[in-house]
């Protein structure tokens, strides 16, 4: 008799094992693992822009960017830089010097794995120029050059300053960004320009502005090529959003 009861008890004791087990797992199922992700503030700086500087006794320019992210997707950024160029034309020589403000937004079209930040994005920037053109010096056009054919009849060596120029102008970009290592991302763009507005004079236009680039006469098109290596500064973490899943049509 006692056997048969402890041999009763060591079955259920078994089956009990089994339903614990059975609703652990049912448990476990039911609450999928959340993976959060960081968000925060990047900032970093135009590697072109220093390069150029250190190579070219003609350029100094210096710009620092940003950008803070909203959802999975979208980021707010902004550029804010400082440029000095001189340039040589067959007639004349000129200095742009000036600072600029670009804002906007960028979206990220490229899907991370868990833990990965890169980004392949495209975006948009409205940005805003304030500068001087300086000549520094010019000659005077002259069609009978007979004794003189390889030069131009000289105008004048004193340097004429002409103060506070404007402009204003739209860019598209797409670009990339990778993590280096922890936090540090190197990236690159490829950036579009129109201009919007120039205020400039008959007597000098503005032939460079600082964070377009060159103006082309007849034109409002420009273009520009970066690179920057930039910093995240992590604030919180979200959980990410899941996909949602497509349901099957039923069959009728």
């Amino acid at each position: 008799m006692l056997k048969s009861f402890i041999s009763i008890c060591l079955v259920l004791s078994c089956f009990n094992g089994l339903s614990q087990n059975e609703t652990t797992n049912t448990t476990t199922e039911k609450k999928p693992l959340q993976y959060k992700e960081a968000y925060g503030l990047r900032v970093g700086v135009d590697l072109s822009k220093v390069l150029r500087s250190y190579l070219s006794e003609d350029y100094t320019g210096l710009e620092f960017s940003g950008d803070y992210r909203i959802n999975q997707k979208l980021y707010v950024a902004a550029e804010l830089g400082n440029e000095k160029k001189t340039m040589q034309e067959d007639l004349y020589n000129f200095t742009a010097s000036g600072s600029y403000l670009k804002l906007g937004v960028d979206y990220n079209n490229y899907s991370n794995w868990y833990g990965m930040s890169n980004s392949i994005f495209f975006g948009g920037r409205y940005a805003m120029s304030s500068f001087s053109q300086t000549l520094n010096n010019y000659s005077l056009f002259n069609s009978n050059r007979y004794w003189q054919p390889e030069n131009f009849v000289p105008g004048s060596d004193v340097a004429e300053e002409f103060k506070n120029r404007n402009a204003s102008w739209i860019e598209c970009i797409l670009g990339t960004k990778v993590e280096l290592f922890a936090n540090f991302y190197l990236g690159a763009s490829v950036r579009l320009s129109y201009l919007v507005s120039n205020s400039d004079s008959d007597r000098f236009p503005n032939l460079y502005i600082p964070g377009f680039n060159k103006v082309t006469d007849g034109s409002k098109f420009g273009s520009s090529l970066n690179y920057s290596l930039s910093y995240f500064i992590p604030i919180y973490k979200k959980a990410k959003s899941p996909k949602k899943k497509k349901g099957k049509p039923e069959n009728k």
